[in-house]
């Protein structure tokens, strides 16, 4: 049985298909020397994912995780222990509205070739249909007789302003579709087959433009509705009002995305794109400062020259001392010392692990990670994901990076967004 649930896993893991096995091509160990001795056969069509752009190789190491400074709030949530982490790939800034963009315009596109049907879509032998995605970036938005066959994603015209045709936002649903290793690798699960752990759901992906005038009660914040994701201005600012499933939604696509473009050019990626665990996420905020309050060492918030170093609240509301009012590009200030910028202040960011107060107690001390797909029925305790890092409208002690808090997952604020992380083998970090 232990075998059986291996089985699954492991074909899981290596995305085989018949090209990278070898069948229909040359047999590649059949042009091994025939005398009786084990020389190895690597994987066919494995691809080693280069330096990945507006990425920083974060280094495998140890540090005490937790506070590194008193709990005022007597909280008790954390108490600082020795963890090890292994390498990784991370975002140098948070995801951007620049780049969350690229991602709406693919889902709008794909909901659209869904719609147009042929030559968009192409025909699987067992009969069903996938899109096809190099014409699907073919469709002219700008073409009226396109427009008239996507009535259905255009706002009803009793809710259209002047008249004037606009998609609707509530129509741009990503289909999410991962394999569950965790429960795959469950003992309890072997034997089964592996549709069990095959996760399929939609996900609305746009962004929630209101969360700027919801989440401030008595207060004009009108033109960052309206202008925070659509004008350009803002273009490098990091995207919010994403909420977590929105946030994995952009990580599952980051990941297709790229892997579509692999197996264009006969090639594999097995690494997929993902938000990082709390406990990467704070060793990769410290720079390698395993006792340090902040990104940038202890204990000040301010330099030398007096400049504060982050983007938060200071003082008692003096949002603009820090030179942005609510966010700021999110390559503003300097990086830590493994490159990463904005890691205190600008967004609070999205982790992939379920908030629990006593969950330092028995987490491990290697990669420590507590996960838990919530489900839309489960209490909202279980739906209570960590963020770490404060934002703009935080006061300092939100930066320090031992502070954990959470929100709930299905949330949208303005002032929480989110990185993207990538596990690829080490040779590949080796450089910066």
């Amino acid at each position: 049985m232990t075998l059986k649930n291996h089985y699954y896993v492991l074909i899981a893991l290596s995305a085989l298909s018949l090209a990278s096995c070898g069948i229909g091509k040359k047999d590649k160990g059949s042009m091994l020397p025939n005398d009786g001795q084990v020389h190895g056969i690597a994987p066919g069509n494995r691809y080693v994912l280069p330096k990945p752009p507006g990425m920083v190789y974060i280094p495998q190491g140890t540090f005490h995780m937790g506070p590194s400074d008193e709990d005022p709030a007597y909280a008790f949530s954390a108490r600082n222990r020795s963890v090890s982490i292994s390498g990784f790939w991370m975002d140098a800034t948070e995801v951007t509205n620049n780049q969350y963009r690229q991602f709406i315009y693919w889902v709008r596109d794909s909901v659209a070739a869904k719609k147009l049907g042929a030559p968009y879509v192409k025909d699987n032998p067992d009969g069903s249909q996938t899109v096809d995605f190099a014409k699907m970036r073919t469709v002219k938005w700008n073409d009226p007789k396109i427009v008239e066959q996507l009535n259905d994603l255009i706002i009803p015209e009793p809710d259209r302003i002047r008249g004037k045709k606009e998609l609707d936002p509530s129509k741009i649903v990503y289909q999410v579709e991962r394999f569950d290793l965790k429960a795959a690798a469950d003992r309890g699960n072997a034997g089964k087959p592996r549709s069990q752990f095959l996760e399929r759901y939609p996900v609305s992906v746009y962004p929630d433009t209101l969360v700027w005038m919801r989440d401030f009660s008595y207060s004009y914040n009108e033109p960052m509705t309206k202008r925070y994701f659509s004008h350009p201005a803002f273009g490098n600012y990091p995207v919010v009002g994403v909420n977590w499933k929105m946030a994995e939604a952009f990580c599952n696509w980051r990941t297709l995305y790229l892997n579509n473009f692999l197996e264009s050019k006969g090639r594999v990626q097995e690494s997929d794109f993902r938000l990082p665990t709390e406990a990467q996420w704070e060793y990769a905020a410290r720079g390698g400062r395993s006792q340090s309050m902040f990104p940038w060492g202890n204990y000040y918030l301010r330099n030398k020259k007096g400049c504060l170093l982050a983007n938060f609240k200071p003082g008692r509301g003096n949002y603009p001392e820090d030179g942005g009012f609510y966010t700021v590009r999110a390559d503003a200030y300097w990086p830590n010392d493994f490159g990463l910028y904005c890691m205190a202040g600008n967004v609070a960011e999205w982790t992939s692990s379920i908030y629990y107060e006593g969950s330092y107690t028995f987490q491990h001390d290697m990669n420590p990670d507590v996960r838990f797909n919530a489900k839309e029925s489960d209490p909202p305790k279980m739906k209570r994901k960590v963020i770490r890092g404060g934002s703009w409208k935080d006061v300092g002690y939100y930066l320090q990076t031992g502070t954990r808090t959470y929100e709930y997952q299905d949330s949208t604020k303005s002032y929480i967004g989110f990185r993207t992380v990538i596990d690829l083998p080490a040779q590949t970090g080796r450089h910066k």
